[in-house]
């Protein structure tokens, strides 16, 4: 009987036995399992991981590339600075964190307010833990502080606390100020919404990118590529430098470094020297633009927009205080000093236009040269009598050209279809961006008939080619589309795709690209046709009895169109009641070539409000093409010296 009992227990015994190895069993091997997960399947992860615990990368900044004008004057260079970036999950709260905010300066509420960002990054980091390529994805680093002092730089080499980094991070500046500004373009800070779009193109918050100009345009060529350097951490003072090596070839993967790749020089076509000389002849005048332009090649010499900023504050340069509020000011001014007037307005062209009207109506046979219309103070038709600017009595197109007689342009705009005249246009550039692409660019606009009828519900009226004859009504160009034509009407209907960079560079001067001029259209005219054009035109300035002629320069040989265009009045908002009267004003035009003969350059300046043409916008043409006529013959004096005698040789 006892033996049967002995017998149960130990059945008893064996089960439970069994039950215990089939638990220790499935013990090892969950243990098994979850062991090959760590150093098979996610071993590099963990390895990885281990390794940045004492690897850090330290990023190595690039240098942006320098913009000069022709003659190889810097506009657009680098001051050095350095950036300090926190990473917030790496960062000591307690230790780290009120010594470095203290160091650079922070104030109370800005102390408070980077730290709800720490502390947002930190509990993002914590919900994605869970996350399979969170080993994967790089440390979110927020910029502290921009631009900061050599002796937080020092003190931040010497202590290099964990989760801060500092990195030198040149500031632009620019050396004539508003000089141009339009043109060269200012930076802007990447925030966290840009960030968001250039996703994957290598920027970091923090870094700084251009806004607009040359800068935004040519960021892809300037702004380079930043290096990187990996140390290990802890190893400050406590090794020699052989075991520190031998530390770093065992412990740093390849590659160890990657330097930094400096941004392309952009060469200009502009001319700063007669960038200078616009400004000059600018002074009294509260807005407008000037752009010259080489009419053989299309090659912008220079083109300035007034009222300008200063791009060294509002890219940062004095803080982010002082750009802020720049930015409110010049946003605030009903001047509308960050519009860039040489090609982001479009404006009547007024009188300037008269040229094309006539290459249109010579062309189709509307008009006889030396037929003369009757000029007796305005033109009636219909029910409608259209003024002109005085009493000319009898004017042949020559004449009318020279003293700008609208009343021989309204007869003419009687016979000819403004579709015509929107063609010719047309030819000419007007109506179609340029594609500078530099800045936004304004289309302009050449008004048809079927433009009229969709706009005016009532029938088309004669009226509106009559103003579009003289440039009025709804047609409006730009000024380096006015620019442009003038140039194809002195070269003989060459038409060029306008040019602002000569070349890029890189850092040693050696020229990577070269960009030669570029035709858009060969317009199709007649030279005789153009000549009559032409004649009148010259005499313009240098008849008696041209609207430029008071305000000719002696020595100056130059040919041209004055234009005063009405304007729509409409009070801006933000100007002063007391000055609408201002906005009210016509504008004032100048478009021309020079030398008359033999024409190298095409210059055209618009005075904004200023009232009549020939009166305001020729003298300040008259001064830069005189100081272009001397900047010419100081640099040929130039060359003559610095040319090697050939006195005594064979």
């Amino acid at each position: 009987m006892n033996f049967l009992l002995q017998r149960s227990d130990v059945g008893e015994f064996r089960r439970r036995y069994r039950w215990l190895v089939l638990f220790v069993v499935l013990v090892f091997a969950a243990l098994t399992v979850r062991l090959l997960e760590l150093q098979i399947i996610e071993g590099d992860v963990h390895r990885a991981q281990a390794r940045r615990n004492i690897v850090r990368e330290r990023n190595l900044g690039t240098t942006r590339g320098v913009i000069r004008d022709a003659n190889g004057r810097v506009l657009a260079a680098n001051r050095p600075s350095y950036t300090v970036y926190v990473t917030p999950t790496k960062i000591d709260l307690e230790t780290i964190w009120p010594k470095v905010s203290k160091l650079v300066g922070l104030d109370e509420t800005e102390k408070a307010k980077f730290l709800t960002k720490i502390n947002d990054v930190r509990a993002q980091a914590l919900a994605e833990r869970k996350s399979k390529d969170r080993d994967k994805r790089p440390e979110q680093q927020l910029l502290l502080k921009y631009d900061v002092d050599r002796d937080v730089v020092a003190w931040l080499e010497t202590q290099d606390p964990s989760g801060v980094e500092v990195v030198p991070t040149p500031v632009r500046y620019y050396p004539y100020g508003e000089l141009g500004a339009h043109l060269l373009g200012y930076m802007r800070e990447v925030d966290a919404d840009l960030l968001s779009r250039l996703e994957g193109k290598g920027y970091r918050a923090g870094d700084r990118m251009g806004a607009i100009g040359i800068e935004r345009r040519w960021e892809s060529y300037l702004r380079g590529q930043r290096g990187m350097r990996k140390l290990l951490r802890g190893l400050r003072g406590n090794l020699s430098r052989e075991s520190v090596e031998e530390l770093e070839d065992k412990y740093l993967e390849e590659p160890r470094r990657i330097e930094p790749v400096p941004g392309r020089d952009v060469s200009l076509t502009i001319d700063i020297e007669l960038e200078a000389a616009i400004e000059r002849a600018m002074r009294g005048q509260l807005a407008g633009a000037v752009v010259i332009v080489d009419v053989r090649t299309g090659r912008l010499l220079a083109a300035l927009s007034k009222p300008s900023f200063d791009p060294n504050i509002v890219s940062g340069g004095q803080g982010i205080a002082a750009a802020v509020d720049s930015f409110r000011r010049l946003f605030a001014d009903p001047l509308k000093p960050t519009l860039d007037k040489t090609v982001s307005a479009a404006y009547p062209p007024g009188s300037t236009y008269k040229p094309f009207t006539a290459l249109a109506g010579l062309s189709d046979g509307l008009i006889d040269p030396n037929t003369e219309v009757d000029c007796r103070g305005g033109y009636e038709y219909g029910k409608r009598y259209f003024r002109c600017t005085g009493v000319h009595r009898r004017v042949n197109l020559q004449e009318a050209i020279t003293q700008s007689c609208n009343t021989y342009f309204y007869d003419l705009g009687s016979k000819i279809s403004i579709d015509r005249l929107a063609a010719i246009g047309l030819d000419y550039g007007f109506g179609i961006k340029t594609g500078i692409g530099v800045n936004p660019e304004a289309r302009g606009r050449m008004p048809t008939r079927a433009w009229y009828t969709r706009r005016y519900k009532e029938a088309f009226r004669g009226g509106f080619t009559l103003l579009s004859a003289i440039g009025q009504g709804a047609s409006t160009v730009t000024v380096l589309q006015l620019t442009l034509a003038y140039a194809a009407l002195a070269n003989g209907g060459t038409l060029y795709q306008p040019q602002l960079v000569r070349s890029i560079e890189t850092s040693d001067g050696t020229v990577v690209q070269e960009f030669p001029p570029r035709v858009r259209r060969m317009v199709s005219v007649d030279a005789e046709h153009l000549n009559m054009v032409k004649r009148g035109l010259e005499g313009v300035v240098h008849d008696k009895d041209g609207t430029a002629y008071k305000e000719r320069i002696e020595g100056i040989d130059m040919s041209g169109k004055t234009g005063t265009a009405q304007v729509t009045h409409v009070t801006p908002r933000g100007a002063d009641p007391d000055k609408v009267w201002y906005f009210n004003r016509d504008h004032a035009w100048f478009a021309g070539f020079a030398p008359s003969k033999s024409p190298e350059i095409a210059i055209v300046a618009i005075i904004e409000h200023g009232g009549g043409g020939g009166k305001y916008a020729v003298p300040v043409a008259m001064r830069v093409v005189r100081d272009w006529q001397k900047l010419k013959e100081k640099r040929l004096s130039a060359q003559q010296s610095a040319a090697p005698s050939t006195r005594g040789t064979l």
